[in-house]
């Protein structure tokens, strides 16, 4: 196994070649090993005001922050504050969406799982004010439930703001307020920027967006996104070293970290709750990017032996990405600002994971090869269609010649925070599933089709969404 010293020699001496082949503009690495924390940064936090990374600099960690978020709730259960199996009206009693028998039956420990059912990809801006989570939860109401509580999983960032409105009411503070004094200070983490009113005091990472004609990224034009999401993972933001300090404290609480670190750092958790954030609820279809199974936080890699787990991000122009492999007491974070940060996640975390546990990243779902891809599987017709929510409309389609192809519409609300209409072609993947031919967005998306009707139609198309058939 590598030492500290050896772990900071390797980052040195690779981390800059591999982020300028990804076309990273900026990336920051903090690896926990051996209780130590080895730490490197290289690039440019904006291409625009060429200023240089430094291993203290702030990047947005994104959905990351749904791990502090879902802490948070197991730190009220850990104080008998809050029942994981309670409905969540028991502690929001303003709560509510479309269906009311489901907004009535939602527990807590459904919405951590992401297995509450209710559309979670909603993205309206509530105001800057400390209301801004309050307000957000009033617009539920309207939200459509898609399938009923706990029956399947569905990523949701809604879930999570609900939770954090829980927080705020438990707390009596702001979100921002509770993370800061239940989990920042206590570890001492000087970094730590709910907003960008925090995050401007640091070097702060500038996101970057990809140009048509494939020149150097150019910075995005805001920094962040609506404060009604902030449970969920809108603008936190913290340097690489901060974040692998949190990690080490999830660590701390399996007591998988050397005993000098649990001196320095208190206890987040108890181990009960610490082991519940990552043991399974509910297990996924085989997915790009969203593991095999989800915890009440965490997603999960790998269960079993040499288990992984952890949880990645993305706002304008920034990705986050975080594991940990408790058995060998590891932990990678990798902040990027731009370019194929997921590529560049997979080159360094791989490597070091391998070297440091015996066993790296789980393989990422590829195609077949062309040659050995059938033209179609033969219950094409059970997927095709059009699936919709209300951000996205999806339609599966064939063309004369057989092939099959993913068109994606985002509404207006999704176009302005930067996606874009698209065509992809799909091939057969396995049993129930497509896979996009080319890769995008640094993997071959996985497309699920669940929940057959009487017709042999799918229910339901599931790439980490599940997203109901509309026609």
């Amino acid at each position: 196994m590598h030492s500290p010293s050896s772990v900071g020699e390797l980052l040195r001496s690779t981390l800059g070649s591999l982020s300028t082949a990804r076309r990273v503009p900026a990336a920051s690495v903090a690896v926990v090993v051996d209780g130590e924390i080895v730490e490197h940064a290289v690039g440019l936090l904006s291409t625009a005001t060429r200023v240089e990374a430094t291993v203290d600099s702030v990047f947005q960690i994104g959905s990351i922050t749904k791990v502090w978020t879902a802490t948070m709730v197991l730190q009220l259960v850990d104080e008998g504050a809050v029942d994981l199996d309670a409905p969540i009206r028991r502690y929001v009693p303003e709560f509510a969406v479309g269906d009311e028998t489901a907004a009535a039956a939602i527990t807590v420990r459904q919405l951590l799982s992401h297995r509450s059912g209710f559309e979670g990809d909603i993205f309206t801006d509530t105001g800057r004010g400390d209301d801004a989570v309050e307000k957000y939860i009033a617009l539920l109401a309207d939200a459509v439930q898609t399938f009923p509580p706990g029956a399947l999983f569905s990523y949701s960032n809604a879930g999570y703001v609900l939770l954090g409105r829980m927080i705020e009411i438990l707390r009596e503070s702001t979100w921002e307020e509770a993370l800061l004094a239940h989990i920042a200070t206590p570890l001492g983490l000087a970094t730590v920027s709910p907003s960008p009113y925090e995050a401007i005091l640091h070097r702060v990472a500038v996101g970057h967006l990809d140009v048509e004609d494939g020149g150097e990224p150019q910075p995005a034009p805001f920094w962040a996104m609506a404060r009604s999401n902030e449970p969920a993972g809108s603008m936190l933001a913290m340097s690489a070293h901060d974040l692998a300090v949190f990690a080490r404290a999830h660590l701390r609480a399996a007591d998988a970290v050397s005993s000098d670190a649990q001196d320095a750092e208190p206890v987040l958790l108890s181990r009960d709750a610490a082991t519940a954030m990552r043991t399974a609820a509910v297990h996924l279809p085989r997915l790009a990017g969203m593991g095999a199974a989800w915890g009440l936080g965490w997603e999960i890699d790998r269960d079993g032996e040499n288990p992984l787990f952890g949880h990645d991000g993305n706002t304008v122009g920034q990705s986050s990405f975080l594991r940990i492999a408790p058995d060998a007491g590891v932990a990678v974070v990798l902040l990027t600002n731009g370019g194929d940060g997921a590529g560049l996640f997979h080159d360094v975390a791989d490597a070091l994971l391998r070297d440091l546990t015996g066993d790296g990243l789980p393989p990422a779902p590829t195609p077949p090869a062309a040659s050995a891809a059938p033209s179609a599987p033969d219950d094409v017709d059970g997927f095709l269609g059009v699936y919709a929510n209300s951000t996205m409309e999806m339609e599966v389609s064939q063309d004369d010649t057989g092939r099959l192809w993913l068109e994606q519409r985002p509404t207006p609300e999704l176009l302005a925070l930067g996606a874009q209409p698209s065509t992809d072609e799909l091939v057969p993947f396995e049993a129930g599933s497509l896979i996009l031919r080319e890769r995008k967005s640094g993997m071959h998306m996985v497309l699920a089709f669940l929940e057959p009707a009487s017709d042999g139609r799918a229910s339901y198309i599931h790439f980490g969404r599940a997203v109901p058939r509309s026609r």
